[in-house]
């Protein structure tokens, strides 16, 4: 294979909710079968690690919690992982035998409060960085922290430049102009919006970055939550919780693989590099597309705080 062309590929599958080692399992496999049919880089869902508790309402009122929802949220908190922690370690072990470059969902432990996090792991197991969600969607934000700037950094790979927004991210234009000025080419979009409407907005990044974006979504069952978990979407167990919608789009829009709804899979492509530069011929819009005198984006990249010590 040409050294401009590269395999991705996107994991479709569920998070074994509130059961990580189990999801581990999971993880290893599915990245192991990804390696087995030559994936450079592999994309996993949004919470993929950690999960996401679709349906599920945490006893949540205006002006009020439960006491039985705070007991669902510590099960949801122990769930999550740690990026100093022992999952971690099994998670970069994991990759480095697979050898291929991996961008996961987790939900990461910061302190009390849960960060939906994009990692980002080079080949050998590194850690290379990571990315918190900086807006979770609706009640998404009852459980979820708020990111900031400083992890909007894009990852220099070996494979080339990959950058990740999270599900709804994708839906802020200022934040996809910073990954395109940060030169991304591998542009992932983990998320759990199985919504057709989805790919097309995938289709119109691809094209409006000129860079290939790689969504993986979750395909989630009833059947993969515990039996007590209270779910308003349905109890019996092949009630589609999350139903996938994964999708490679090219940098002129084309569908490369997917979307497939419906069921686990795997979905690769070659993603030939030099099309980003013939795509960008007559459409870059961080460059010659550009009007820095009309438009321009200014970019906080420095941690926030709650509490800053000086001396």
């Amino acid at each position: 294979m040409s050294k401009t062309i590269i395999k991705g590929a996107v994991v479709q599958a569920g998070t074994c909710l509130y059961d990580t080692p189990r999801t581990l399992d999971k993880f290893e496999d599915l990245l192991a079968d990804a390696a087995r049919q030559g994936a450079q880089l592999t994309v996993f869902p949004e919470a993929f690690i950690g999960g996401y508790p679709k349906g599920a309402d945490f006893g949540a009122r205006v002006g009020s919690r439960t006491p039985a929802g705070r007991e669902d949220y510590q099960r949801y908190y122990n769930s999550a992982i740690a990026l100093d922690g022992p999952e971690l370690a099994r998670m970069s072990k994991a990759v480095a035998k697979a050898n291929v470059n991996v961008v996961v969902g987790v939900m990461e432990q910061g302190g009390a409060t849960l960060y939906c996090t994009a990692l980002y792991f080079a080949k050998d197991g590194t850690l290379m960085g990571k990315h918190r969600k900086l807006m979770p969607t609706a009640m998404e934000r009852l459980i979820w922290g708020f990111g900031d700037g400083s992890t909007l950094a894009v990852q220099n790979m070996d494979v080339g430049k990959v950058g990740a927004l999270i599900c709804w991210e994708n839906y802020m234009p200022l934040a996809r102009t910073h990954m395109y000025a940060q030169g991304v080419e591998f542009y992932c979009s983990p998320t759990v919006d199985d919504r057709p409407a989805w790919t097309p907005s995938m289709q119109h990044i691809a094209i409006e970055g000129r860079c290939f974006v790689l969504s993986a979504v979750q395909y989630m069952r009833r059947s993969d939550a515990p039996d007590d978990y209270i779910c308003a979407d349905g109890d019996a167990p092949d009630t589609v919780l999350i139903n996938g919608g994964s999708c490679i789009v090219s940098p002129f829009g084309e569908l490369l693989a997917g979307p497939v709804f419906g069921e686990d899979t795997i979905l690769t492509a070659d993603l030939d590099k030099s099309l980003i530069t013939r795509g960008k011929y007559d459409l870059d819009t961080v460059g010659h597309y550009a009007r820095p005198d009309v438009f321009s984006l200014h970019v906080n990249t420095a941690p926030q705080n709650a509490v800053v010590e000086e001396e």
